[in-house]
């Protein structure tokens, strides 16, 4: 792995590997749904759609085929802390994907006709993904603003339809020219590439990218919770309630040690059948249907800033009861915490965790996508390489201080009351 930064801030990660004649591009740029004004709900996934547009040199529609025409795939996506685009091609199509993410570095085409246009389509993602859907927006979309305080940490990431359509040209080059400089990105390469060749062809296509610094990025932190806050709301199109608990966790990037602990915590409560809370909750006592737990609000625990949280999400059977479920987990917590682990409990979960880990980076695109965000977010890409071992050094008494910690009075609560059935 090597990393470098060019004279106009782009920083820059390089991992070859020449086991299959394919290459991963990821270019993340430190923007993400916390960093949206308020009135502008929704703004960054809405300009995540106009970097498709088509760019500086090249008509709407030119990245789709050139992408596809040379066997490639693409996509992007938007998240609390940064919005990321990527292609996966074959390594000899490695120069046309720096020349086309160099090209929109320099600039979308946004126009006005664009933006309407996906405006309207982000509209419709929202019908279909929360307005439509059974449970849709839960819990990620529903439980920020039970827990949060602030319009940074609290509002819909998605955007409300009155903010996306009153959006302008104006408001789109602005946030370009704020976010989208090239010292406020990374870009990752990772799969069969030659490094000294690679590194002339980022030279080549975005060494004169316009230096723009990075905005200063202000703090988002939010005071912890001190007394429990609950709230319920109907989904007409839901068949069964389900319930969301979350509680605050150490911050992920300046006290990584003291927040591995509850990564793994999530994973002994909820990760197969011989998990403490599916053990409990699913297979004996049968009071919910499902029950998951994961870092984050959108499940990203090594790609997240400060404030996050652990959750635990369950879906309960007709009539269930969320009061008991919860009262359920609060004993299985103080058990694990007084009591501490069975023999190989924690030795199964931490091999279990690192398979996932090694698993989901074999591929040069998830490769370069995490090695982005971890250079981003950290200036350690390196990590990546080190996450199945710092995970099996956590120790049974951090799993227990963790589970002591995750105490009533410092939880949110999110209930969805079934109305699909009525």
């Amino acid at each position: 792995m090597e990393r470098h930064t060019l004279d106009n801030g782009l920083r820059v990660v390089l991992a070859p590997d020449r086991s299959a004649p394919v290459i991963g591009v990821a270019v993340v740029y430190d923007v993400g749904i916390r960093s949206e004004p308020e009135g502008r709900t929704g703004f960054a996934h809405l300009f995540e759609h106009l970097m498709f547009q088509g760019s500086e040199n090249l008509e709407k529609l030119a990245h789709f085929r050139h992408v596809q025409g040379s066997g490639g795939t693409f996509n992007g996506s938007t998240h609390l802390d940064y919005t990321d685009y990527y292609e996966t091609l074959p390594a000899n199509a490695l120069e046309r994907a720096l020349f086309l993410e160099a090209d929109r570095m320099r600039g979308p085409r946004l126009t006005e006709e664009n933006l309407r246009n996906q405006v309207d389509v982000v509209k419709e993602e929202i019908r279909v993904n929360v307005l439509n859907r059974p449970y849709g927006g839960f819990p990620w979309l529903k439980l920020p603003p039970v827990m949060f305080d602030t319009f940074a940490n609290a509002h819909d990431g998605y955007g409300s339809f009155d903010d996306l359509e009153s959006a302008t040209v104006a408001d789109a080059a602005e946030f370009f020219k704020r976010y989208y400089a090239s010292g406020n990105a990374v870009l990752a390469v990772a799969g069969d590439l030659d490094l000294a060749q690679t590194l002339e062809l980022v030279q080549r296509h975005f060494g004169d990218v316009p230096a723009r610094p990075a905005p200063e990025r202000p703090s988002f932190t939010e005071p912890d919770l001190t007394a429990e806050r609950r709230e319920s709301y109907t989904d007409p199109l839901a068949p069964l309630p389900a319930v969301a608990s979350a509680w605050r966790v150490p911050d992920p990037v300046s006290d990584f040690t003291a927040y591995l602990p509850y990564v793994v915590l999530a994973e002994v409560l909820t990760d197969g059948d011989a998990s403490r809370l599916v053990e409990r909750l699913v297979l004996r006592d049968r009071t919910v249907t499902t029950v998951g737990g994961y870092m984050g609000f959108m499940g990203e625990p090594w790609e997240v800033r400060d404030p996050t949280a652990l959750l635990l999400q369950a879906h309960l059977p007709p009539g269930g009861d969320v009061d008991k479920v919860l009262r359920t987990v609060e004993e299985e917590l103080d058990r694990l915490a007084t009591d501490g682990l069975a023999e190989g409990e924690l030795a199964r979960t931490q091999a279990r965790m690192a398979t996932h880990l090694l698993r989901d980076t074999d591929a040069a695109l998830n490769r370069a996508l995490r090695m982005a965000v971890l250079e981003q977010q950290r200036g350690t890409p390196e990590l990546l390489n080190d996450l199945p071992r710092l995970v099996g050094e956590v120790t049974e008494d951090q799993i227990r201080q963790a589970a002591a910690a995750l105490v009533p009075q410092r939880r949110a609560t999110s209930e969805v009351i079934a109305g699909g059935n009525q």
